[in-house]
């Protein structure tokens, strides 16, 4: 089993920033790529950005050059760092985790965290 713990979130003005991170641990092994998600009310949950083990980002269309995904192996984190902060931003961002065990693909999620852009 994998555990994901996320922190960060909170409320910030439009254009402010916040630094969101997800902490791994359990059975973190064969862990090939970390991403994060997020849910707006009475919207679908969203890809907003993932990072392979190897580093390669994917980005959605939205938050390109305003949001920068990295991640720590040794600390078995991921980051997302946020600027320029838009109202449609706000949501709850989760945490997922892509573990694969022989040719099965196995999901894990964080309990998520509110980010509330608003003045």
């Amino acid at each position: 089993q994998v555990e994901l713990v996320e922190s960060g979130g909170g409320l910030v003005q439009p254009g402010g920033s916040l630094r969101l991170s997800c902490a791994a641990s359990g059975s973190i092994s064969n862990i090939y790529r970390m991403g994060w998600y997020r849910q707006a009310p009475g919207k679908q949950r969203e890809l907003v950005a993932r990072i392979t083990s190897v580093g390669t980002t994917t980005y959605a269309d939205s938050v390109k050059g305003r949001f920068a995904i990295s991640r720590d192996n040794a600390k078995n984190t991921v980051y997302l760092q946020m600027n320029s902060l838009k109202p449609d931003d706000t949501a709850v961002y989760y945490c997922n985790a892509n573990r694969k065990i022989l040719a099965t693909t196995i999901d894990y999620w964080g309990r998520g965290t509110q980010v509330t852009v608003s003045s």
